[in-house]
């Protein structure tokens, strides 16, 4: 029985990890992410429209299901499941993501609010004559390479034979290993005349090509706002172009005024207008503003229709540089001119990509004359033929007739061989031996249809004839002349320009930053109310005394504090969440409030909130801190003075430990831990030694195994405190005196 041989390779554990990693991330960035500066696109969506194009789905005929075109390209050309193909052939029909739009999708292919396209058994596409015409229009013209697709059994174009920079037109995103791409959209009459002027001046400087290309041309419109800034951004290829919304002012109903959002920032889009809406009303309950009165999003198909009434003495100026600074309705779009060019990913600056795509254009075009010129001359050698076989035709009829098969009649025609072929005459016979016909064109005579004959006929052929050598003449000035074809190119784009540019939609100036001045609130006294759900609110000085009693019993903590201070929460993880009073809502007495998770970091599925108190106040006490293990400590208040507005530790504590109890020991002076078996013990407080926030404790009660502490109780001079023990009543005072870090007694009851 013959054992297999185990095939072992023997290598560095981390030249092996280095060698796959790159290799993974290389096949990322060339085969999934990253565009070819060449035609703008990358695999997916190559290998998509080119489906499309095999699949015969014109922009004039009519349209496929998309779940069609998915399964035939994933299975002919792109393995990597049927989501990436059909989001890629959504957001080339979606005309608020594109500069143009490569497929006309028929159905819902999702709106520019977020909603996602329907399922791709429902909707329908097919090109748009755009594609078809600038795209994948030569693609009969051997202009491109084929190679083989992923199991080699068909063949796909290695690029397509794109006539203007799709890379700058449409704009690229991705996200690959270690890099991304990110090119926003430009005007396509714009490109095309940036295109010509490269052409004209090979040694055109970004500067110069800026003069055609005025910026980027959002789909969405919009304003740029650093103009002066945007030569750097092209010259390096990097950098963040500022859009703003564009507001229009019209008048409402009663004399209001409405501030109307008709252009949104591009990186506004999706569920970014949502947010957009929340961050407005955000601004109304915060009392950033008080001039909005109501917003509403009034968009449809024809457009973005946001719309803001405000007040009628409100500052519209002032709203509006709120509105940019506090909101999305201003952003940035970072810029990585990021692409794929001779194999490889590069960061290409304006003139570099458009210099790519021109020596892309003349190769492509180069090749496209040489198949037409190739095509013309084997169209004159034939009509050659037949123009020379007319003048004979009788000789040529009567080879034909004394001929017994093709081949002889053939042979005859080609090398002028008479052998075997019956001639009315020896004049013939001599006249066919000196025959001197091509293949091609000897073929073109043996299927010659009898009507040729016809004079009008010979005449087309003469005319066919003329217009060939024309072709062939002209078609070789373009080949063997730079400024012969770079003149047929500029024809071709000018006819591109003429039937698909339109007109820019974003506007570019300079705007100087906003500096806004937020008004300072009057200073006033207010109440802090948070209830046992964690739910809190501020109220007026008014609605409070007016609801006194009922806050006093059904709210768990409530204390009085200056609109402008800050509130510290404590809980059990050994945090404390800063708060700003400014971040809770003031509302009416019987509104319910924001659970503490809306104003700061708190988080209610894994945190217990211990104390509550003004900053103010807590920094001028001493606080005692007590964990589930027994630790105790005192810290001074001035501890937790931070200028963070969020989150900062408020202890340390031991591993699986947490806190159960932090509260104020000012004038206290006893301390009694409960435990959960039922322990208790009583310590002087001056016992616990205070400590920097950073410490974890002393020790406060001996455990025993399994034990933990479950409550801790502060007894100032001669007090007492009677707490239920087994629903039975117990007296703290009665628990016996002791020294800390005794193991404690259980008290009979």
């Amino acid at each position: 029985m013959e054992t297999k041989q185990e095939n072992i390779i023997r290598t560095e554990y981390a030249e092996e990890m280095q060698k796959s990693y790159i290799d993974y991330a290389m096949s990322v960035i060339i085969s999934r992410a990253l565009p070819d500066v060449r035609d703008g696109l990358k695999p997916v969506q190559r290998r998509t429209l080119y489906d499309m194009y095999e699949l015969g789905i014109r922009y004039d005929r009519p349209y496929r299901k998309c779940a069609r075109i998915v399964g035939d390209t994933m299975g002919k050309y792109h393995p990597h499941g049927d989501s990436s193909i059909h989001e890629a052939l959504v957001v080339m029909a979606q005309d608020f993501k594109k500069g143009r739009t490569l497929v006309d999708g028929h159905g819902n292919f999702g709106s520019i609010e977020g909603d996602g396209a329907a399922a791709m058994r429902y909707t329908e596409a097919r090109l748009e004559k755009l594609t078809w015409d600038v795209f994948l229009g030569d693609l009969d013209k051997d202009v491109v390479d084929f190679v083989p697709n992923f199991d080699e059994t068909e063949k796909e174009p290695s690029v397509l034979p794109v006539r203007i920079p799709n890379l700058l037109v449409n704009g690229a995103d991705g996200i690959a290993v270690g890099m991304a791409t990110s090119i926003p959209p430009h005007n396509l009459g714009e490109v095309v005349d940036a295109v010509k002027a490269y052409m004209k001046d090979n040694g055109i400087s970004v500067r110069g090509l800026m003069r055609y290309l005025k910026g980027p041309d959002f789909p969405t419109g919009g304003i740029v706002v650093n103009k002066d800034e945007l030569l750097d951004i092209y010259e390096s290829g990097t950098g963040k172009i500022r859009i703003r919304g564009k507001v229009e002012v019209e008048k409402g109903k009663g004399g209001r005024q409405l501030l109307v959002i008709t252009q949104i920032p591009y990186t506004m889009l999706g569920a970014n207008i949502g947010k957009f809406l929340n961050d407005v009303a955000a601004l109304v309950e915060t009392r950033k503003t008080t001039d909005i009165v109501d917003i509403s999003n009034q968009s449809s198909k024809e457009g973005i229709r946001i719309v803001l009434e405000v007040k009628k003495d409100a500052d519209i100026e002032a709203l509006t540089n709120l509105l940019y600074k506090k909101t999305r309705l201003e952003d940035t779009f970072g810029v990585n001119m990021l692409a794929v060019a001779d194999g490889r990913p590069e960061t290409l600056n304006l003139r570099q990509i458009i210099e790519h795509h021109v020596d892309f254009l003349f190769e492509i075009t180069t090749r496209k004359y040489q198949t037409l010129l190739g095509r013309e001359q084997e169209k004159r050698e034939i009509q050659e033929g037949l123009i020379a076989a007319c003048d004979v035709i009788d000789l040529i009829i009567e080879i034909l007739r004394g001929s017994k098969s093709r081949e002889q009649a053939k042979e005859c025609l080609v090398n002028g061989v008479t052998e075997g072929i019956r001639f009315k005459t020896k004049t013939s016979e001599r006249a066919a031996s000196k025959l001197r016909f091509t293949e091609k064109q000897a073929v073109a005579i043996l299927e010659m249809r009898l009507y040729r004959l016809i004079g009008l006929e010979i005449d087309a052929l003469m005319a066919e004839h003329r217009q060939t050598l024309e072709n062939i003449a002209r078609y070789e000035q373009i080949l063997n002349n730079y400024d012969t074809m770079a003149q047929a190119l500029t024809t071709e784009l000018d006819a591109i320009k003429k039937e698909y540019s339109t007109p820019r939609k974003t506007a570019i100036e300079n705007a100087t930053e906003i500096v806004l001045e937020e008004k300072q609130e009057e200073e006033m006294l207010v109440w802090f109310l948070m209830d046992r759900f964690g739910y809190m609110k501020i109220v007026d000085q008014a609605a409070f005394e007016r609801n006194q009693e009922a806050a006093l019993e059904e709210y768990r903590v409530v204390f009085s504090c200056m609109n402008s201070d800050r509130i510290g929460l404590f809980t059990d993880t050994g945090k404390m969440h800063v708060i700003r009073v400014k971040d809770i809502p003031m509302v009416r007495f019987r509104d319910k409030g924001v659970p503490a998770d809306n104003v700061s970091n708190y988080e209610s599925a894994s945190e217990k909130i211990l104390l509550v108190a003004p900053m103010e106040q807590l920094l001028t006490q001493t606080l005692l801190f007590v964990t589930r293990q027994g630790m105790c400590k005192q810290v001074a208040g001035a501890e937790f003075e931070t200028t963070s507005r969020r989150t900062i530790a408020s202890t340390k504590l031991a591993e699986d430990d947490r806190l159960i109890f932090v509260g104020s020991v000012d004038e206290m002076e006893q301390l009694v831990l409960q435990t959960e078996s039922g322990v208790f013990i009583r310590f002087l407080l001056k016992e616990v030694s205070s400590m920097k926030k950073t410490a974890v404790g002393v020790r406060g009660i001996k455990l025993s195994k399994g034990d933990l502490v479950d409550q801790a109780y502060l007894l100032a001079a001669h007090s007492d405190y009677v707490v239920t023990v087994g629903e039975k009543p117990l007296s703290l005072m009665k628990i016996r005196l002791s020294g800390r870090d005794g193991k404690g007694t259980k008290p009979r009851l």
